[in-house]
């Protein structure tokens, strides 16, 4: 898989690309990681990328040519999945993560200021936003994305190790839901008068598998009732 990232700020994502399993993905060949510094782009000598808007209001919102020119630059004539990073987005969530995982090539979009020129939108695929509330740029949200994507990648992780964590759908009863995970426990035995719950330590598989699930819909319940019903 590719991912690019068009950003004003290139420099902000190199802790994060080389460390962890978003490191992993990218040693084994399994993610590549392009970064467009949008600032290349820019108009006239000072290379500017915004402007004030039309009508009147506070701030500066991204032009539509410099983003349209580094998103061809990004995608090199094949268009892929191309995600703008707003506020007006929807909900980015581990659903849309499995899909995305899906895909060849995702290019993200890091929105700015007071945001962008409307008809960048017709330059894109969809809108992408990691909660509602508001960021000062598309950055750590591009960041978000990537890493939840990545460690979804074949043959990143186990395949079990992403199946049954928190907001992934599994089946209670007749019906499918989504259960946060259930409470998990290692060494020591006891602490500070606690004891690791007995049917962990008995081997007993599926008895355990039995408590893993009842235990992820009780703390669903209690922690999260929306997402269970």
């Amino acid at each position: 898989m590719v991912i690019s990232v068009i950003t004003l700020f290139p420099q902000v994502f190199k802790p994060i690309l080389g460390s962890s399993i978003i490191a992993k993905a990218q040693e084994q060949r399994k993610l590549k990681i392009e970064l467009v510094n949008l600032r290349k782009f820019g108009i006239g000598k000072r290379k500017q990328v915004d402007d004030r808007v039309y009508g009147g209001g506070v701030g500066m919102i991204l032009r539509v040519e410099p983003i349209v020119k580094a998103i061809q630059k990004a995608t090199s004539g094949k268009r892929g999945k191309i995600i703008l990073l707003t506020p007006r987005g929807k909900k980015f969530d581990q659903a849309c993560a499995f899909r995305l995982a899906k895909e060849k090539h995702i290019t993200l979009i890091c929105g700015k200021y007071e945001g962008v020129d409307e008809r960048v939108r017709k330059s894109i695929n969809e809108e992408l936003s990691i909660g509602d509330y508001i960021l000062s740029g598309g950055e750590i949200g591009a960041m978000v994305i990537i890493d939840a994507v990545s460690r979804l990648l074949p043959g990143v992780l186990d395949k079990e190790a992403t199946q049954n964590e928190s907001f992934t759908e599994r089946t209670v009863g007749s019906k499918r839901a989504l259960l946060l995970e259930p409470p998990q426990y290692t060494r020591p035995e006891e602490f500070n008068k606690i004891r690791v719950p007995r049917l962990l330590l008995s081997g007993n598989h599926q008895k355990i598998a039995e408590w893993r699930l009842n235990e992820a819909i009780k703390k669903t319940r209690r922690m999260r009732p929306d997402l269970i019903g």
